[in-house]
């Protein structure tokens, strides 16, 4: 069903390895290895040359909000406390970068299996038909009522993921290829809508780089699910991704409070990724800051090397604004499935300490992807066509650990004890953000999976109204 491509035994090693480590294992990790395992095609180097771009004249443009609302430095919203108040926020998950599991529906619509991210979306469809799809999906998937749903919900940010191709890159703002192809450009005008829209609400921006060129992980939410991510070892891409993070300092500075340079690198994967990272995190703090001196803040993450590895790294006073992204899933391998349901809060009651010293040591750190999901049953949340460990369907054999009837799916199929542990689990990794300078839930909706949505768990009771109510106040003492 997928093409023959295979995930290096190295990366799975590595990952694994640090899987079985407490200061790594809170990572999100999520390389699969079997000889059917990855899908994609393409280019592993620098992008392709254009079918389209992502320029004012694209086609990505040519059904754009009828009134595309603009961004500009002097837009500023109201300043948020950083160090004083806890973000506490949400991510806007699968709206700019498509995500199997979050929308399966637009996968399985398409009819071809072998669509698997949103690189095989544009590359193996008609664009007409992909770019059609995805306008409609930008249009819908989150719209204002969604920003005042977030609002009322008490919450004060929120992380919105996006591609390096749906930014309008110039031959002007880059000495490297503007190309797209294969992926479908024209989100820009619903960003700067869903700008206008955080203001409205009084909600702060996290605007994170979710998917590089060539691919900073291998993973679909970078946008290409690939065997061979490219963008550690192409100066090509590492360049584009600087200029990319450089045009949007510059068009939308001023109305967003964090720019994240880059989510979830991969550095364990080669010898020299933990090199590159670092230098590219310099570099993009420098583009950063060489617009628009000491705001918005800059955000980098620990690449899966734990966040200890990044001490006395773009810390004051040589470097201002600067916060870590710390992401915390328990999901990803049987090890981390196996536990029990305290098991489970002990682990993430036992992050906060080296969270704590590494936050008051070096620089602000915000737990920046977490969910109330226990088991890896969501349809798709291992990849498209791609099994779980739980239920003894994924790549490689294991005893099942149970079926995954109710733990996934409709909330109306879940038990009592279960609803009571999703929110002694949100509870407790909202102890671990707040411990620290905040967190982010990952995410607002999904199609088919409540555990995983924010907004399902407040209509289903397990996420309070308000995200300073606490049933378990303490929940690690």
């Amino acid at each position: 069903m997928f093409p023959d491509l295979a995930l290096p035994l190295s990366l799975l090693v590595l990952c694994q390895l640090f899987l079985s480590n407490p200061v790594h294992a809170a990572q999100q990790c999520r390389l699969q290895l079997n000889k059917n395992s990855l899908a994609g095609g393409g280019d592993s180097g620098a992008p392709s040359e254009p079918t389209s771009t992502s320029t004012s004249t694209s086609a990505g443009d040519a059904t754009a909000p009828a009134t595309s609302p603009t961004a500009s430095a002097s837009s500023v919203p109201t300043p948020f406390a950083y160090g004083k108040t806890p973000i506490r926020g949400v991510n806007l998950g699968g709206w700019f970068v498509l995500e199997p599991w979050i929308t399966p529906s637009i996968f399985q619509n398409t009819g071809n299996d072998n669509i698997v991210d949103e690189f095989t979306f544009g590359s193996m469809q008609d664009p007409a038909t992909a770019l059609s799809v995805l306008q409609n999906h930008w249009a819908t998937w989150i719209t204002e009522a969604d920003f005042a749903a977030i609002a009322a919900a008490g919450l004060n940010h929120v992380r919105i993921p996006y591609g390096y191709w749906s930014v309008p890159l110039t031959s002007a703002d880059t000495n490297e290829s503007t190309s797209t192809a294969p992926y479908t450009p024209g989100a820009w005008p619903y960003l700067l809508k869903a700008l206008n829209w955080a203001k409205k609400y009084n909600i702060h921006v996290l605007l994170d780089l979710h998917g590089a060129p060539g691919s900073q992980n291998g993973f679909d939410n970078s946008g290409q699910r690939t065997a061979t991510p490219a963008w550690s070892i192409n100066a090509a891409n590492i360049s584009r991704t600087v200029d990319t993070i450089r045009f949007v300092t510059e068009n939308l500075g001023g109305m967003v409070d964090i720019i994240e340079l880059l989510n979830e690198p991969a550095a364990f994967s080669t010898s020299t990724f933990p090199a590159t990272l670092r230098q590219y995190w310099q570099d993009g703090y420098s583009a950063v800051r060489g617009v628009t001196g000491v705001e918005p803040k800059v955000m980098i993450g620990d690449g899966f090397l734990s966040v200890d590895s990044w001490k006395n790294f773009l810390t004051a006073p040589n470097s201002q604004g600067v916060m870590m992204d710390y992401h915390e899933y328990q999901i990803f391998s049987v090890t981390e499935l196996s536990r029990s349901f305290q098991d489970h809060i002990n682990f993430a009651c036992s992050s906060i300490q080296d969270l704590v010293n590494f936050a008051t040591g070096n620089i602000w750190t915000v737990v920046g992807e977490w969910s109330t999901a226990v088991t890896d049953c969501t349809q798709w949340l291992n990849g498209r066509g791609v099994g779980a460990r739980w239920d003894g369907t994924w790549y490689t054999p294991n005893t099942p650990l149970g079926s995954c009837a109710g733990w996934t799916g409709s909330y109306s199929n879940f038990s009592a004890d279960y609803k009571t542990f999703l929110r002694q689990y949100w509870e407790v990794q909202v102890t671990m953000g707040e411990s620290v300078q905040g967190w982010i839930y990952w995410t607002w909706k999904a199609e088919n999976s409540d555990e995983w949505s924010y907004q399902k768990g407040l209509e289903g009771g397990w996420i309070p109204q308000d995200p300073t109510d606490r049933l378990y106040p303490n929940i690690c003492s």
